[in-house]
């Protein structure tokens, strides 16, 4: 159970593990402009309103920043604000130099004077954390710390929108705006491909994000979920919803042409636990030694990578496709 746990939680904290509107199709590596694309210069005093609903007005650029969550670490690091970075959530493990940094805590408990003690000048925080760090984030706030809650994402427009308002923040609008049209396009050269994909090509693929025998698969209101579709694939679990437990029966009636796990940094080769599972022998994807294992955090997390899990997945389903 120990072992699951691990696995889970992280999807919890990034994730959100929350069953939002799947608008995958309407949304996602959209040809529109985002917002972001008309680049500000950065200049302060700058008013920003969070994800909590609070205007907060942030005087000059942060010099020193603690992220309280895996997803708003990467963004920050890939504006290039690395160096500014004094603290981070325990679960914090991309890039190699974050996992050097302080650790503060989690979503469900934080250190609360360490990161006083480490006098910031701007707290990234995160809306999915809010119920279990309220109270952190208040004792914060009264202490004059600037506390920034960035959106729990569940959609890749949602994605851009983090990416912009912490950009807008630490004065990286620029940098906010350029990752943001580098994730559009590799989106939109998927979905390009994506075209020539005939109903007879199309598969059905299943994505596990937790072994037996507590199986989770990803539904609606998921990135995977949101992917599948950018690729031309279809999702064997469309009719769940967010995380789902799975029954070993369940998933074998899904009867999948393709078998995606998310945890192989957790377990030794999950291609051949499930391969060894009793009753599996007859699903399409065994057969056609179509299992495989990609990374949890460049499929689920709501950062910057997103985009190269999309394009890894979408190489692993129909290589003759995308690896052109």
């Amino acid at each position: 159970m120990k072992k699951i746990y691990s696995i889970l939680l992280p999807l919890l904290l990034t994730a959100g593990m929350l069953a939002g509107c799947n608008q995958a199709d309407q949304n996602s590596g959209s040809d529109k402009p985002a917002a972001s694309q008309t680049a500000e210069k950065a200049s302060f005093p700058v008013t920003v309103k969070d994800a909590a609903g609070k205007e907060i007005t942030i005087d000059k650029a942060p010099d020193k920043i603690v992220s309280l969550m895996p997803s708003n670490t990467e963004i920050a690091y890939d504006l290039g604000l690395g160096k500014n970075i004094t603290g981070v959530s325990d679960f914090d493990n991309y890039p190699e130099e974050a996992m050097k940094k302080e650790k503060v805590g989690d979503a469900e408990k934080l250190n609360v004077e360490k990161i006083l003690g480490m006098k910031p000048d701007l707290v990234l925080a995160h809306e999915s954390s809010l119920n279990t760090s309220g109270d952190s984030l208040d004792q914060l706030r009264n202490a004059g710390i600037k506390v920034l809650v960035v959106n729990d994402a569940e959609t890749f427009d949602e994605v851009y929108k983090s990416i912009e308002l912490i950009g807008k923040a630490s004065g990286k609008s620029e940098e906010a705006a350029k990752t943001v049209r580098q994730m559009q396009n590799q989106i939109a050269v998927i979905k390009q491909k994506a075209k020539s994909i005939s109903a007879e090509q199309q598969k059905t693929v299943y994505v596990e994000v937790s072994p037996a025998p507590d199986i989770f698969t990803a539904g609606k209101g998921t990135f995977i979920d949101e992917i599948l579709k950018a690729i031309g694939a279809k999702n064997a679990a469309e009719d769940a919803k967010g995380w789902a437990k799975m029954t070993e029966e369940a998933a074998v009636k899904l009867n999948p042409d393709s078998i995606v796990t998310t945890y192989g940094d957790y377990i030794k080769d999950p291609v051949k636990q499930i391969e060894s599972r009793k009753g599996w022998e007859s699903v399409s994807a065994l057969k056609n030694k179509e299992i495989y294992n990609v990374n949890s955090d460049q499929v689920t997390r709501p950062g910057p990578r997103l985009a190269e899990g999309a394009e890894e997945l979408a190489k692993i389903i129909y290589p003759d496709i995308y690896k052109k």
